[in-house]
């Protein structure tokens, strides 16, 4: 049986350890060569001054909606509503303040006992898989235990202090547990260079080179950022577009200002009769779906037999800023629909819509079924909303102050710059998207590891205001779909009209779409629907292959029976082990026609030019 998240405890229960009380080798924090130590720290004065001068010039460019200064406006703001709550209350903050200075003294007793050379039990634990805390002298050593455990003191006093405060409505609340995981990675001591073990370790070591080499770093991102500070999250050198990744053989078949169609070459010699179209996110590059090659499902569909076209959307710029949500729909999808009829022969095709890609997909379709259009044989949903009242942190950022913010910057730039959303994203999980690479690009002066997951993170996009505002306002704040009363071309759009077969999969960890709202959104189809939730998030629980002959990293759940409440469905699903591409794949043959002689990009059509083509190599 599976446990929902909301069921789970938010700490999981801390198990009293024993510290070892080791003897502590001080002479690896202690200067080697006082000369070039000496040296070093001059530079790093004169490279850090070049450093704090561009932060301060680009300091107006990087505030302004979807930033770290409006994030650190809202904190403040969520942080003074807390205290005025708690200090209408003098006994219950005294009492509150007398658990944290007892929590204090407990780290400060059991710091003297294990110097003494006692073993003593830990006061507080790193959750299991706290990879900030992974050195092994946060717990050898006294003085990085100290600061280790009244960090997690602090931090666990601070959390029941939300989860005692009162009077807060369900937004509010979720605002500030949000804000508190924000100030709570900031403030960890993993992010100070002198209490940081490794850190101090490598600054000794090196005699300051390290934290030479992370000023560099920083100019370096500095340098090549777009209107919010992009820190690297990996080595971009290693990686390209079209020779490491997005490497799956193809041609551009079609193209318009928004999009490029790819149709990729056969690798078997039968095909399914009814071809496969993919829309992704346009908030980033299509080529999630195609990685290396044992991550690729692009290549995985192709495999399997199937006429594959996807759309690449354009990066774009000013010229495109009046181009609109319903824009992307008529010349979007209904224009690459076209195209695969047209290049195939075939009246009706089967189509996957991912993220926001899935969001106008469900337009789409509720749109033909209103105006008669009857285009597809089924659809697939990946981690993808129609209803979003459930939608998790990205309603956060989404109200009539930041969205009136939001688009007076677009309509002054023609954009959104694609760091915006980038930092957005990032900002929902801190912890392990900025510290982790703060700490080891500009304290350890480390190049980041190249990862093509991380690179593809950083390769974000622009947006036309247009479509993107109407987008978070139409859907994120107002939920009209859902409700019944978006209106596209003026007509007003029923979701229970779509009757089609649909697979809809949601991540059980994804932070952006979650596996609750997804649930919600797949109960506003009127025909049968499969739901499953693959393990992981809304990139891992989409990108997990088979894996021949190893043990499965992930797994996914099943339920066949119609059910209108998430947990119920949790209640009766069944657990298989590793890749849910096979099932999805045993759903979309069933739907797919018999076997024809294998097809050749363009035969139709036409080639235009190599995949993955020049739109998705656009940079921002």
């Amino acid at each position: 049986m599976l446990a929902w998240n909301a069921r789970m405890p938010k700490k999981t229960p801390e198990v009293p350890a024993k510290s070892p009380a080791t003897r502590v080798d001080w002479t690896q924090y202690m200067v080697n060569d006082p000369e070039a130590f000496t040296r070093n720290m001059v530079r790093l004065v004169e490279e850090g001054g070049k450093a704090w001068a561009a932060l301060i010039e680009r300091s107006e460019k990087s505030n302004g909606a979807m930033s770290p200064p409006s994030d650190m406006n809202e904190a403040t703001h969520i942080v003074g509503e807390i205290m005025r709550q708690w200090f209408s209350d003098p006994v219950r903050a005294a009492e509150s303040q007398s658990d944290l200075m007892r929590g204090y003294v407990d780290v400060w007793n059991t710091t003297v006992r294990r110097m003494m050379g006692e073993e003593v039990e830990d006061v507080a634990k790193p959750e299991p898989g706290d990879a900030r805390f992974r050195d092994a002298e946060w717990t050898s050593n006294p003085y990085f235990d100290f600061w280790k455990q009244a960090y997690l003191v602090t931090s666990h006093w601070a959390e029941k202090v939300i989860d005692d405060t009162e009077g807060f409505d369900e937004r509010t609340r979720q605002r500030a547990e949000y804000y508190f995981r924000q100030v709570a990675s900031a403030f960890s001591p993993s992010n100070f260079p002198l209490t940081n073990p490794e850190v101090m370790r490598e600054t000794f070591k090196s005699n300051g080179e390290n934290l030479v080499r992370g000023v560099g770093n920083l100019l370096t991102d500095l340098e090549t950022s777009g209107d919010v500070i992009k820190i690297s999250q990996t080595d971009t050198s290693a990686f390209e577009v079209g020779r490491n990744l997005a490497i799956t053989p193809g041609k551009i078949v079609f193209q318009n200002d928004i999009f490029q169609l790819i149709q990729y070459t056969p690798s078997t010699p039968k095909v399914r009769e009814v071809p496969l179209l993919i829309v992704p996110p346009w908030i980033n590059k299509f080529y999630i779906l195609d990685l290396t090659e044992q991550k690729s499902f692009i290549r995985y569909i192709v495999s399997q037999g199937f006429t594959v076209f996807v759309v690449s959307w354009v990066n774009p710029d000013r010229r495109l800023a009046n181009k609109t949500f319903e824009d992307y729909m008529r010349e979007g999808i209904h224009a690459a629909t076209d195209a695969v009829q047209r290049e195939t022969g075939q009246e009706k095709i089967n189509i996957v819509g991912y993220c926001v890609g899935g969001t106008l997909l469900a337009t789409t379709l509720a749109y033909d079924a209103a105006t008669g259009r009857d285009n597809y044989n089924s659809a697939t949903f990946f981690a993808a909303q129609a209803d979003f009242t459930k939608a998790g942190d990205l309603l956060l950022f989404i109200d009539d102050a930041q969205l009136k913010a939001l688009e007076e910057m677009m309509a002054e730039r023609g954009y959104l710059d694609g760091s915006r959303m980038a930092t957005v994203f990032n900002l929902l999980r801190p912890r392990d998207l900025i510290w982790p690479y703060i700490v080891n690009n500009y304290m350890l002066g480390k190049t980041p590891f190249p990862f093509d997951l991380l690179y593809w993170n950083q390769d974000s996009t622009r947006m036309p205001p247009a479509n993107h505002s109407f987008y978070l306002r139409e859907f994120y704040k107002d939920n009209k779909l859902a409700k019944g009363e978006l209106k596209i071309g003026g007509i007003t759009l029923d979701m229970s009209k779509v009757k089609l077969p649909v697979y809809e999969l949601a991540a059980r960890e994804d932070h952006i779409a979650p596996a609750k709202s997804v649930f919600i959104s797949s109960r506003l189809f009127g025909g049968p629907v499969e739901y499953v939730m693959a393990g992981s998030g809304h990139i891992a629980g989409v990108i997990n292959p088979p894996l021949e002959g190893r043990p499965p990293k992930y797994q996914f759940w099943t339920n066949p029976d119609r059910v209108e409440k998430i947990e119920e469905w949790l209640e009766g699903a069944k657990e298989t082990p590793g890749s849910w591409w096979p099932h999805w794949m045993s759903w979309l043959k069933k739907r797919s026609g018999s076997t024809i002689g294998a097809r050749e990009p363009g035969t139709t059509l036409g080639v235009i030019e190599d995949a993955p083509g020049s739109y998705v190599r656009a940079k921002s």
